[in-house]
């Protein structure tokens, strides 16, 4: 297994790339979805936020590739990754027909949950002007070849949006490795997007073509079994419960399949209740494992978004160069500050996550 090498800066536009949809979340606060009567806009999506944490709480040079309708809701979408400070050079802006036929914003509404009382996510996102975007629609020898970009990042929800979506991530990721950018991929399996797609079947079949151009692999039980299809006898069918051991069983069979896979990790979550879990991770590099600080009785206020900055804190721990423990430390804290805020993406800084590195208290910072 050899170690990651990424482009130097000086060749490069962009330290992260990010492909996939943005959605607007509708977030009701203490409410419930189906009783509020008003809601908290936010911006969110599973590859999005992976490139805005990397920006916003580490200060890396990020960009994203996506497609959003030129109409007052796509702008407001727009105003919102403004603030994101993640540059939109590559976003597809596509007609609008009026009513929303052809392309629209994808709408994500999701409330907390509380004790007892789980999270709640209800997507309305069928024909978002991303899940249209078809294999040929996005020059990606400009962006790898002529821009330069250090590292590529897409996922299982990009793929699952449509039958071309899948198309465009192996034309991107195999135009990503052409020009030797690291090429990371969130496996992020949800069955009620694969379910008019053929199921578990078909998220296996298009995850396997894209997995021979993945370098650093993200997901958990669940997702390389369904996923995958890596099933490990014994294994708790519960994947949301810290298990180590069937994670790094997994993990094994993976790499021997797949010797592309530099890196392998995953967060570990026991929700004892919507609003305290435990909170873990795991990383597999360079033949080893290494555990990141294991966080009992975390106190969550919105857990949605927390895989999301896990990833890109090991992502920056891995592209800076640090050991593969810090790595995992950088993602592990920040996806535990992530959850203590609203919305789908991370307010923190760069000194706030190495104070939870550093078991630093909760005392006011004065």
């Amino acid at each position: 297994m050899s170690r990651l090498t990424l482009r130097p800066t000086s060749q490069c536009k962009y330290d992260i790339l990010s492909l996939g949809e943005i959605m607007l979340r509708l977030d009701p606060g203490p409410q419930r979805i189906h009783t509020t009567r008003q809601f908290t806009v936010w911006e969110g999506g599973g590859e999005y936020n992976v490139a805005r944490g990397l920006r916003r709480c580490f200060g890396k040079r990020a960009a994203v590739v996506t497609a959003v309708p030129d109409n007052p809701v796509g702008r407001l979408l727009e105003d919102l990754l403004f603030q994101g400070g993640v540059c939109l050079e590559y976003i597809q802006w596509v007609p609008y027909d009026g009513i929303g036929r052809k392309a629209r914003v994808g709408l994500n509404f999701t409330e907390r949950g509380f004790g007892v009382r789980a999270a709640v996510g209800c997507s309305d996102r069928a024909y978002s002007a991303a899940s249209q975007i078809k294999k040929g629609d996005i020059d990606w020898e400009k962006i790898f070849g002529q821009d330069g970009i250090r590292w590529f990042h897409t996922g299982g929800i990009f793929a699952a949006l449509s039958q071309t979506t899948p198309d465009v991530i192996l034309e991107a990721v195999a135009a990503a490795r052409k020009h030797g950018t690291i090429i990371s991929y969130d496996l992020n399996y949800r069955p009620s997007l694969w379910k008019e797609f053929g199921g578990k079947e078909r998220a296996v079949q298009v995850n396997r073509s894209i997995a021979p151009y993945v370098d650093v692999m993200l997901g958990n039980e669940e997702d390389f079994s369904a996923a995958l299809g890596f099933d490990v006898a014994g294994m708790d069918a519960d994947c949301s419960k810290l298990d180590p051991s069937n994670f790094k069983t997994m993990i094994a069979a993976a790499v021997k399949e797949f010797p592309n896979f530099k890196a392998v990790a995953t967060t570990l979550r026991n929700a004892r209740t919507a609003t305290r879990n435990d909170w873990g991770a795991v990383l597999y590099y360079d033949g080893r494992f290494y555990d990141a600080t294991l966080r009992k009785d975390l106190e969550i206020l919105d857990r949605v978004g927390g895989g999301d900055s896990f990833a890109s804190g090991l992502i920056f721990g891995l592209m800076e160069g640090k050991d593969p423990q810090e790595a995992v430390e950088y993602g592990a804290a920040h996806g535990a500050l992530a959850m203590t805020t609203p919305g789908d993406t991370t307010t923190a800084s760069l000194a706030e996550v190495q104070r939870v590195i550093q078991g630093a208290s909760a005392r006011i910072a004065r």
